[in-house]
């Protein structure tokens, strides 16, 4: 088996280009596979690697006094859930382009105690769910607020707007997403906006899910690796979202075989047979249509060039995120 690592860790690096080549000479023979961001702000990774040289990045990464409070979240898989050892620098580890004052994170909160206020939650509560409507279609917590956002970097207006809806001095917030990463900030800004209770969950659904399993989470958890939705624990998860062709319960995602597209959407195995992979009618019809594939979970685009003289170079519509 394979082991899914997800971590990160806000801690200044004074040069993210030096540490980005120091991470590259360190996995380069490594059986790992990854997705890993380096910002002068901090690190954010996720890979799949052997358990044995999963091992060694993680005692090599925490050997470094800037990164000894990492902590690693895991999962098994069959296989790896990356192309390719990607290590890259970003000027922002989540992209969302307005400065928060990362002292002003809001609460964290164990999975357990996060279950209970779950529970006994009031009317002045919301339980505000973070992340792109792509990843709330497939699963998410009862009763959760769930914003129509499709990139990180609309979270900023929606803080705003959110402010108009509900009194920041008395509303409590209790902020999700996948692995804590994105909370770190957007309950930065949402107290930035003049919100005064405002809570997050220690380590995302993620965490919750290892630790609390199913109980009040719906459907399944978007992961951005090949995997796309995964029961959040070992137990069976409901289908909750619908193809967006026929509304079949389905939770197969789908990106858009016409390449000028490249669209994200749900569809189920009959539809896509339909339409060949593509999103629409239209799209079937164009002139940059990648060959179709049934596939009971098909991976995410990665290249056009891996389709011969059909191609340009297009990625995932979500490449990043925790």
């Amino acid at each position: 088996m394979i082991h899914i690592l997800a971590y990160y860790l806000f801690t200044p690096i004074a040069d993210p280009l030096a540490e980005m080549y120091k991470h590259k000479n360190f996995i380069k023979d490594l059986d790992i596979k990854c997705r890993v961001y380096i910002s002068g702000e901090g690190i954010n990774g996720q890979m799949s690697a052997s358990p044995e040289d999963g091992e060694k990045y993680i005692q090599w990464l925490k050997s470094d006094p800037r990164f000894e409070k990492v902590v690693f979240k895991f999962h098994s898989y069959p296989e790896h859930v990356f192309p390719r050892q990607t290590v890259k620098c970003k000027e922002q580890i989540v992209a969302m382009d307005e400065p928060v004052d990362i002292s002003l994170t809001g609460e964290h909160v164990a999975p357990s105690l996060w279950k209970e206020m779950l529970e006994t939650r009031d009317e002045n509560t919301v339980v505000l769910d973070v992340r792109n409507d792509y990843e709330w279609k497939v699963g998410h917590f009862e009763g959760a607020e769930l914003p129509d956002l499709e990139m990180f970097r609309e979270f900023p207006e929606f803080a705003r707007k959110f402010k108009e809806s509900r009194d920041p001095k008395e509303t409590k917030v209790m902020m999700y997403c996948t692995g804590g990463i994105r909370c770190e900030l957007y309950s930065a800004l949402l107290k930035k906006e003049g919100f005064q209770i405002v809570f997050q969950l220690d380590g995302g659904v993620i965490n919750y899910g290892l630790q609390e399993g199913q109980d009040l989470w719906r459907g399944k958890l978007f992961v951005f690796d090949d995997r796309m939705a995964v029961p959040i624990s070992d137990e069976d998860a409901e289908i909750i979202s619908t193809c967006i062709h026929c509304e079949e319960k389905s939770d197969v995602y789908y990106n858009c075989a016409n390449m000028d597209c490249n669209e994200l959407f749900l569809s189920c195995p009959a539809c896509a047979e339909k339409l060949k992979g593509c999103c629409s009618d239209h799209c079937q019809t164009q002139p940059r249509v990648r060959p179709y594939e049934s596939a009971e979970r098909p991976k995410p685009f990665r290249r056009a060039h891996e389709y011969g003289n059909v191609g340009v170079s297009c990625c995932v519509k979500p490449s990043s995120g925790s």
